[in-house]
């Protein structure tokens, strides 16, 4: 497979692409705690002598800021995101990368119009073979899960990534959650996954942190004096309607920012950003299922839940057979809750408010 023939990727000062530099700058933007993170990958890294580390977690827990502050913190490690136009392809992928190696490490005897997997990994490998003893080779993938998958052959590593690394290399990835038994990776080299969801007590304390930064903006003050609402109130009660959800919250505060809530904030109300962001999610979940009768009278259900409810519950209700509702919700797997409960397998959508939006969507 060789990718065809294109310009060089240009590097810009800080030492990323400039096709990327805006998403960089745009979801590190404002960026506040997450050390936990921060501190298991400087772990890892110092632990083992290569490896993959994968951070895990639901839409809108944050993983591509994380990444963009990494990327802006360490701008010697190799950037990818998947999620921009026209990079969700693995000949793209190999090209891209391929050219930042080349062109930071200064390497001059392979020819661009070669790119192709082997390009790929022996550049890994002479790069490994000449790092000084504390050098490494970080490269960063965001948004893994977002490839299309037609544009490799089946059964292969995502974007074709190494099954073993030399030393001194690390690739580090953030995906939403998934099933191990899909995972579209098969390595042998040392690997960790960091799930957002495991530390809630933390991710709520930058929560916090992150709205209260926000009290600072006179847009903010300013609404906040206008409604006559405590600030201290205010901060209390949106970290509870976040559920630990970034996005959520940026898009809620945007809104007050650009005068969404002229009169009142109503929970109900949807800003268009997040409005926008929750059908990509249902596109997707409408694409995801080919028996579309089946998987709405299951999405039905679900969006009628106030708690979690197991896959047994759901059959009964439907008349339907279990297998049947597992191969629907795991399909759905990355905008769900998954929770075993007394060895049943029991599942809700990753946030209260977008599953409100899905019961409106099957109303209209």
């Amino acid at each position: 497979m060789n990718s065809p023939t294109k310009p060089p990727t240009t590097i810009n000062s800080r030492g990323h692409p400039t096709e990327f530099e805006q998403i960089i700058q745009a979801k590190s933007h404002n960026f506040v705690g997450r050390e936990f993170v921060f501190t298991a990958i400087h772990e890892f890294i110092h632990r083992y002598r290569q490896g993959y580390f994968t951070i895990t977690g639901a839409p809108g827990s944050g993983k591509s800021a994380i990444l963009a502050k990494y990327a802006t913190d360490n701008p010697h490690v190799v950037y990818y995101n998947v999620e921009l136009e026209g990079k969700n392809r693995a000949e793209e992928f190999i090209s891209n990368i391929c050219t930042q190696l080349i062109e930071i490490f200064a390497i001059d005897n392979l020819p661009v119009e070669t790119f192709n997997i082997t390009s790929l990994h022996q550049l890994i490998q002479q790069i490994s073979d000449e790092l000084k003893t504390q050098q490494k080779l970080i490269i960063t993938i965001d948004g893994l899960d977002r490839i299309d998958r037609n544009s490799q052959s089946p059964g292969t590593n995502l974007f074709y990534l190494p099954r073993y690394l030399p030393d001194k290399v690390y690739f580090l990835l953030t995906r939403r959650p998934f099933l191990r038994n899909k995972s579209g990776l098969l390595i042998e080299t040392p690997s960790h996954i960091l799930n957002l969801a495991d530390y809630p007590e933390s991710t709520q304390q930058d929560i916090q942190t992150y709205i209260q930064q926000y009290l600072t903006h006179e847009d903010i003050k300013t609404w906040l004096n206008h409604h006559q609402i405590n600030e201290q109130e205010f901060c209390t009660s949106l970290v509870t309607k976040s559920e630990n959800n970034f996005m959520y919250i940026s898009q809620i505060l945007a809104a007050i920012s650009e005068g969404f809530y002229p009169e009142s904030w109503q929970y109900n109300q949807i800003p268009p950003g997040l409005e926008t962001y929750y059908q990509q999610h249902w596109q997707k979940m409408k694409a995801a299922n080919q028996d579309e009768e089946f998987s709405q009278a299951v999405l039905q259900v679900l969006v009628k839940q106030q708690q979690p409810i197991s896959v047994e519950a759901i059959a009964e209700i439907l008349n339907a057979d279990e297998f049947d509702i597992e191969e629907v919700l795991e399909n759905w797997f990355e905008f769900l809750i998954h929770q075993q409960i007394a060895g049943a397998e029991y599942y809700s959508f990753y946030h209260t408010n977008f599953c409100k939006w899905l019961a409106k969507k099957l109303e209209s």
